[in-house]
């Protein structure tokens, strides 16, 4: 089922990605290979966040094609699926307030950063990257052939 208006799917989107907390974060590298890992962006609506390293594979998979994929998946066999542009928000602004929000944030979701980045936001290897979402779709297995999905206009 589509809907055209995020706040549909807003309430379980968010239910969802509170619960499962880690997703599947595919980046495609230079060579057009796709490459996985594990990370747990914090979301606000339907933009999401992503405290990493600004010097990393996934900066240069990144660098060369900004479109990306998140899949949730929990042992209910409920999913979201985001298919996304990724773009760095190196504004202080921003770093300082993505920064914040991860402490402010409750466990599991939310961690003091400087676990990772003992200079805070100022330190050069922190980034922030913004995840603008082309694509929504929420998916369980008992509705697996009518997904509810919501589309951007990117």
């Amino acid at each position: 089922m589509d809907v055209e208006n995020f706040s549909v799917i807003e309430e379980e989107f968010a239910s969802r990605i509170r619960r499962i907390v880690w997703c599947t974060f595919v980046t495609v590298d230079r060579r057009g290979r796709p490459r996985s890992r594990i990370l747990h962006p914090i979301w606000e609506g339907h933009t999401g966040w992503v405290a990493t390293g600004r010097h990393s594979h996934k900066a240069l998979h990144i660098a060369g094609n900004p479109w990306v994929s998140l899949s949730y998946w929990d042992q209910q066999h409920e999913q979201v699926y985001a298919e996304c542009q990724a773009a760095w928000a190196d504004d202080e602004e921003t770093r300082v307030r993505i920064w914040e929000l991860y402490k402010a944030t409750p466990a599991p979701l939310g961690y003091d950063p400087a676990m990772i980045w003992p200079q805070g936001p100022e330190d050069e290897s922190y980034g922030v990257l913004k995840l603008t979402p082309w694509r929504i779709e929420l998916s369980s297995l008992a509705d697996m052939r009518n997904p509810t999905v919501w589309r951007n206009s990117l």
